[in-house]
């Protein structure tokens, strides 16, 4: 059974499909790439996925559950739990409490201040921020907001986490860091769906990928498949 299963999505923006009839499975315990030019669908479609959006037709089903429609704080508490393209932090807040925001009010159980604290300090030192955690949040580099944000995410304890865009305006060595980053949340047991276009990263640490176009999803495959797929290439990879 597939932790995720997305069966015939649609959203429509006036006559506009910014989504359409997508259909995509994750699987428990994999990187799962979704790639494809800008303005493809692919943040609509995480929109889709956390509750900001609902759509105009189709079912996602997490869990074997049905969370179409739910509300954002539903479907977070539920275990699926997102970053941002744009990166989202309280910046007045202190690194530390943007996280301890998530684990306060994203999980599902409840948590005493000691278990909140203690989980905090875990996840700052998981993403390696411990040096910051005193620093407000708008006060970071753009690489340690976007690891701020993972950890936030992280905090609701979710089965399944959607990162958009974790290496956009990062250098080479930041880039590098991420995909580290990506591999250890794997590794702790999350699964993840990511959205990336840095293609030595998503050919890298993905065990699959999709890839969508005007909405559609016009190739899922292997990495070596996606990279070596005529469609694929024509559309957004290049020669």
């Amino acid at each position: 059974m597939s932790l995720l299963e997305v069966d015939g999505i649609t959203k429509n923006f006036g006559g506009l499909a910014a989504v359409s009839r997508v259909d995509l499975q994750v699987e428990a315990g994999t990187v799962i790439g979704l790639i494809g030019p800008n303005g493809a669908g692919k943040t609509t479609l995480f929109n889709l996925l956390s509750g900001a959006l609902k759509p105009n037709s189709g079912t996602i089903r997490f869990q074997d559950a049905d969370i179409t429609g739910l509300k954002p704080h539903q479907i977070c508490r539920k275990g699926l739990s997102r970053t941002f393209q744009s990166v989202k932090v309280f910046g007045a807040l202190p690194a530390s409490q943007n996280v301890l925001a998530g684990a306060i009010f994203g999980s599902s159980g409840r948590i005493s201040p000691r278990q909140a604290g203690a989980e905090v300090a875990r996840l700052m030192e998981f993403v390696g921020l411990s040096a910051v955690g005193d620093v407000p949040a708008r006060d970071l580099t753009l690489a340690n907001q976007k690891r701020l944000e993972v950890a936030r995410a992280l905090a609701t304890k979710p089965d399944l986490l959607l990162i958009d865009e974790l290496m956009a305006g990062l250098n080479p060595t930041e880039v590098a860091q991420a995909m580290d980053l990506v591999a250890a949340i794997r590794q702790q047991g999350t699964t993840v769906l990511i959205i990336e276009h840095v293609m030595k990263a998503i050919m890298s640490i993905c065990d699959r990928i999709a890839v969508l176009h005007h909405g559609e999803k016009i190739a899922e495959g292997l990495p070596q498949e996606i990279a070596t797929s005529r469609t694929v290439i024509e559309v957004y990879l290049g020669e």
